[in-house]
């Protein structure tokens, strides 16, 4: 993967998250004012897809450390830490959405809380595939 694909991947994840999420944030926005705890509302649908790609991101983003460190597998790991950073690009841009359409607090039925736990999860994928990213050039 070239510098140029490198920078282009994060820009057209940013770009595709704001177009799939942006009529979901908009449909967040107009939850009813009592929403049972278990009721699984947009909001907390949309919180949930941006904490699953931030884990898929986490869990790639350490697997690409390991076979940078040379601990499992073969090769540079390169490949794992792009789309690991990809992912949690993706997970912090659709959990920004979500918390910035939530109207109410926690227990409004809005993701506000999955939002926030998207936004860390997807940050810890982008540092570990910065760092998987930095070790594989440093020994490659």
């Amino acid at each position: 993967m070239s510098v140029r694909h490198l920078f282009a991947a994060p820009a057209v994840a940013l770009l595709g998250g704001f177009g799939v999420a942006a009529p979901a944030a908009a449909h967040v926005s107009v939850q009813p004012a009592d929403v049972s705890a278990y009721a699984l509302t947009a909001g907390r649908l949309w919180s949930l897809v941006a904490v699953v790609l931030g884990l898929v991101g986490v869990v790639l983003g350490g697997l690409a450390l390991a076979r940078s460190a040379g601990r499992a597998g073969t090769g540079s790991g390169r490949r794992g830490a792009g789309v690991a950073l990809v992912a949690g690009l993706a997970g912090v841009v659709v959990g920004g959405l979500v918390v910035a359409a939530a109207d109410g607090g926690p227990g409004t039925g809005g993701g506000i809380v999955g939002g926030f736990v998207a936004l860390v999860v997807g940050l810890i994928a982008m540092v570990l595939s910065g760092l998987a990213l930095a070790h594989s050039r440093r020994t490659g």
